[in-house]
Formats: structure tokens, sequence, C-alpha cells
């Protein structure tokens, strides 16, 4: 077995190193972000410290929202030293861009609920302004419809 502060190292070493677990390296590998690993004779994959490193990049850019198609560009980006920062940047500013359309929604669901819930008057009758707008036709999300604020 490998010692743990050599390389190449197992699976489990890799993830641990890596900060994510065995299962993301598997997935990780079976969606191509990493090149396929050499592997021990009895066909235990074993990770340089390259691979480690790419898990790292991969792991930080989950916890950073980017979707798996933005993260295997990156990567590319990455590994290339010749690339353009410019390519960089675009698809960066595109997921700031689409975080904050979701953190605008999310916003306004809240504001919906805030109001719903300040309507309820949440005492032992049946009537309830959140049960309402929950139950009535579909409406753009955030939108409150008027019936829902009768108490």
């Amino acid at each position: 077995m490998t010692p743990t502060t050599g390389w190449p190292v197992p699976i489990g070493e890799a993830a641990r190193r890596a900060g994510v677990s065995a299962r993301m390296v598997r997935h990780y590998e079976s969606l191509g972000l990493l090149p396929p690993v050499g592997r021990t004779d009895s066909g235990y994959r074993q990770y340089t410290e390259a691979d480690v490193h790419a898990l790292r990049f991969v792991g930080r850019a989950r916890t950073l929202g980017f979707s798996m198609e933005e993260i295997r560009e990156l990567l590319g980006l990455w590994q290339d030293k010749s690339r353009a920062s410019g390519n960089v940047k675009r698809i960066a500013q595109a997921h700031i861009d689409d975080l904050g359309e979701r953190i605008a929604a999310m916003q306004a669901m809240q504001r919906t609920l805030q109001t719903l819930v300040s309507c309820c008057q949440g005492n032992d009758r049946p009537n309830c302004p959140i049960l309402d707008d929950l139950a009535a036709a579909p409406q753009s999300p955030g939108a409150l419809p008027k019936t829902s604020l009768r108490r």
C-alpha cells in the first residue's frame, strides 16, 4: 500500500486530501472532469498530486455554485497556460448574473411568504391565507393574489 505522504494515493486518500468524498471523485471521473487515472495490478485507482489538485479545483468551483459544464470549461482554461483570462471572466460574470437572478427570485418568494404569514391570524379558526394562496391558480413566482391578503 502507498504511504499516506507519498504519491500516488488510493481514492480514499485522494478524496481526503482534496476535501471531497470518494463518491464525488468517482462522479467527477464519470463526467470526464478528470482524465483516467492509473490503477494498481489489482485494479485500485491511484491518484497523482496533479489529480488531487484538479479535484480541489472542481470541489472549490462546486462550492461557488458553478455548473458541471461551467466547471468543465473552467478546468480546461485552468489547464491551458495560453488561455485568455477574458474567457474565464466571461464565465464567472455569467455565473454572477445567474446568481443575481436566482437571489432576486428567492427574495421575491421570501417577501410573498412574509406577507402571507403576516396576514394569517394563526389562531384556532380554519381560515388561512397561506393555504388559500397555495391552492390558488398558478402565478408568476413571488406574485401575491389579491384574495390571499384577506384575513
